[in-house]
């Protein structure tokens, strides 16, 4: 590793809307792994912005649009030249953060995804709505490795990294969680360099997934055929 890299940035970035049961465990964790650490909060209507607040770190009000306006706005506030995306609900695990990044400090990566297929996830299993969840992912990344001839695993899950000016240059548009496919295929249509690391996924901290597939399916699907194809 040269000493220009030595000398990169780490913004680690957590998206949070009422996480105030596991906020402060997750800025616990990732302390360590940060040279900042930015909280994008989407209008909490419990302690969550106090909590983070209590801990030090920066905190910014996005415009209540959804996750996806979260990461667009976290591109233009964060200080680093790597951001890392992990979600607040305590599912992810901190101490896979050095592993994510490494590629991006190598020089091998443009953006790194954390797999659950191949670390294995607890969220993702267990009643009818997951399965469906499941299956629908392992749809849409079967379509983005046979478009672009990679071998990839996991489209959707918010923890991952990326260099914060290859972000910039993706002209990102989704307001929700379509996002982290959105980023993943424009990532590979640019030609630019994407892998994975195996990570786990547990249970969150508290209560359930805010992601609501009644109201979110067909955005899914819009959103990946436009920007595979169009």
């Amino acid at each position: 590793m040269s000493d220009s890299e030595n000398k990169l940035i780490t913004s680690i970035v957590i998206p949070a809307k009422d996480e105030a049961a596991t906020i402060g465990g997750v800025l616990d964790d990732v302390i360590q792994y940060a040279d900042e650490i930015l909280v994008i909060d989407g209008h909490s209507k419990d302690q969550t912005r106090s909590i983070a607040n209590s801990k030090g770190v920066r905190v910014v009000l996005d415009g209540g649009l959804g996750k996806g306006e979260a990461v667009r706005l976290a591109l233009n506030e964060a200080k680093g030249d790597i951001l890392v995306f992990i979600d607040a609900d305590g599912s992810h695990e901190a101490s896979d953060i050095p592993k994510l990044i490494a590629p991006l400090l190598a020089n091998n990566a443009d953006l790194v995804t954390a797999s659950r297929p191949r670390g294995g996830s607890d969220e993702m299993t267990g009643d009818f709505d997951r399965f469906i969840r499941w299956l629908g992912q392992q749809i849409i990344m079967l379509a983005i490795n046979y478009r672009f001839g990679v071998r990839l695993t996991d489209s959707q899950n918010g923890f991952r990294a990326i260099r914060r000016s290859i972000a910039l240059k993706l002209d990102l548009k989704e307001n929700t969680t379509t996002i982290e496919q959105e980023m993943l295929i424009k990532i590979l249509r640019l030609g630019y360099r994407a892998t994975e690391v195996p990570s786990h996924e547990y249970e969150r901290g508290a209560g359930r997934s805010k992601i609501s597939l009644k109201r979110a399916w067909l955005r899914y699907i819009y959103s990946w055929l436009r920007y595979l194809y169009f």
